[in-house]
Parts: C-alpha cells; structure tokens; sequence
C-alpha cells in the first residue's frame, strides 16, 4: 500500500499506476495546485472563456462588461495564448533501456516527456513531438489542441528503446524541420561524443531557438555500486558481453563519467543551452520546476 505523498516523489512507484496519462495527471496536477497564474500568456486568436483575474495580466484582456455585471475582474481566455512552440525530442536509443533498480532512464523519460506536454497544453501552448535513436522516428507538429497531445501520448506509450545513439545525426535531421523559432527540450541520457553534439546544439542556437538540455541517467551509473564480478552488457550492440572487477573498474569509470558530465555542462553553457542532470528516483516536480523556472527567468533570448 502506497502512502499519499509516495507516488507523487518516487517515480518507481508511480509507474506502478500504469497507463501515461493517469500518472501525467497525478504528476502535473500535484505541481500545479498552489502555483499561480501561468507564465506563458502572450498574444491572443480566439476567445474561449473567462478566468479571475491575478496581478501581472493584461489589462487589455479584461472584461469590463462582465466587471459591470458583477464588481470582479475577470480575463479573457484564448485559444492560442502564447507565441510559444515547444518541441520534445525525445531519445529512444538503446542505452536508454538501463533501469537497474529503479525504472528504466527511457520509462523516466518518457513520463518527462508527457509531463511537459501536458503542463504546456494547460497553458494552452503549442507542443511537438520527436523521437529518434540513430536516426528520427516520429515527428509531430506543435500544437495547443488537445488531440494533438493525445496523439503524442500514443507514441509515447508505444515507442521502446532500439538502436545505438545517434544524437547528433538525428538532430541534424530533425533540424529543417523545425522551421519557426520554437522552443526545443532535448531528454537524453546524452551518450554522444560531447563535441559532436555541442556542434548541433550551436545550430539550433544559431537558428535562434531556445535549448533545454535534461541529460537523464540512473544512479548506478553515477555511483557505480558494484563490488562482485559483473557480466555488463550493451544495451545497444546485440551479443556484446564483457565480465569485469568492478574494484579495478570503479575509479577510473568514475573518473572518466565525472569528466564527461562536466565537459557537456561546460560545453552547454558556451552555446547558451540551459543543461539539468536528473536520476530516475528525482521526482518529476523538479524537472518540471526547473522548467517553469528557466521559462520565467528574465533576460532570456
């Protein structure tokens, strides 16, 4: 039996929840109750319904017909309520299919995916998907209709890790498909050469679309908590087997991971895309907060 804050913190027990979409609504939902107005308003289409409202909206929204009628200030509500385009890249390659003794990076990752799309499509905002492994799987097109998530949810509930990582070629693809400026959240575990992929995310940047870099891993591989001989096997190379001391390996393993995270932090940061590290046992909510935040940070272009 689950405790009421449990599957909210711990992503292994969500996922025992099932199907995407329920455990989508208990994450964004539980994060968004106390939070306030959203900080993705913008320009305005087509009118939809009233809400109250809150310090910092736009006076020209309200409707001083309906304050006439009842005292209160109310805000129109648009269908298309922001200039913003998101798309979710999400990575489907082989070594994403690690779990060790949590949920798998890809089952994490995928649960951020969604948790995303459906965070934007409350703020009525465009959203896309893509996935890819060696090369791009599906595409959808940005958009705030509520079918276009649904659609995105059904990929994401059917795509299972394959291929080796190829993520600087696939984004090489995927780049002339994104042809307005949007805004491009990457989920990866980042296995790449760190040069190769700072050379594509310096292209979307020169394209003038905004990057988010979450670089998903589990704990094992940033601990790595073997002490007895181990058979490791690729996730991405099938037959490939190699048994190891784990005492002879850890230290330099160590070494060389640590290396790599810091070489794409710093790499990230000369090209001006925003980089977060998460495990699979962080909770959603600082994922999707560390997102709301850089959203909101001032100065951003």
């Amino acid at each position: 039996m689950l405790s009421k804050n449990a599957p909210l913190s711990d992503p292994t027990a969500l996922a025992r929840f099932g199907k995407l979409d329920v455990v989508t609504r208990l994450v964004v939902e539980g994060f968004m109750m106390g939070q306030h107005k959203s900080p993705f308003k913008g320009a305005s289409v087509e009118f939809v319904e009233h809400r109250q409202y809150y310090p910092g909206d736009e006076i020209r929204h309200i409707d001083w017909r309906a304050y006439g009628k009842t005292g209160k200030y109310y805000v129109k509500e648009f269908e298309d309520e922001t200039n913003l385009r998101c798309y979710l890249l999400l990575d489907c390659s082989g070594s994403m299919a690690y779990s060790g003794k949590t949920l798998s990076k890809f089952e994490y990752a995928r649960q951020l995916a969604a948790a995303f799309g459906y965070l934007l499509l409350s703020q009525r905002d465009a959203t896309g998907l893509i996935t890819f492994d060696t090369e791009q799987r599906d595409f959808i097109e940005p958009s705030a209709n509520p079918k276009n998530f649904g659609q995105m949810l059904e990929i994401l509930e059917q795509s299972q890790p394959g291929k080796e990582t190829g993520i600087s070629a696939a984004l090489n693809q995927v780049l002339p498909l994104i042809k307005r400026r949007s805004l491009v959240v990457l989920i990866s575990d980042c296995f790449d050469e760190p040069e190769a992929l700072t050379t594509t995310l310096k292209q979307l940047r020169h394209a003038r679309h905004e990057v988010l870099l979450f670089q998903v891993v589990a704990p094992e591989e940033e601990d790595f908590p073997f002490s007895k001989p181990t058979q490791f096997r690729s996730l991405e190379q099938a037959g490939h087997r190699q048994l190891v001391d784990p005492h002879q390996l850890r230290a330099r393993y160590l070494e060389q991971y640590q290396e790599f995270c810091e070489t794409l932090s710093r790499q990230c940061g000369s090209v001006n895309v925003d980089y977060l590290k998460f495990r699979t046992t962080d909770p959603y909510h600082l994922a999707l907060g560390a997102f709301l935040n850089q959203r909101t940070r001032p100065g951003r272009k």
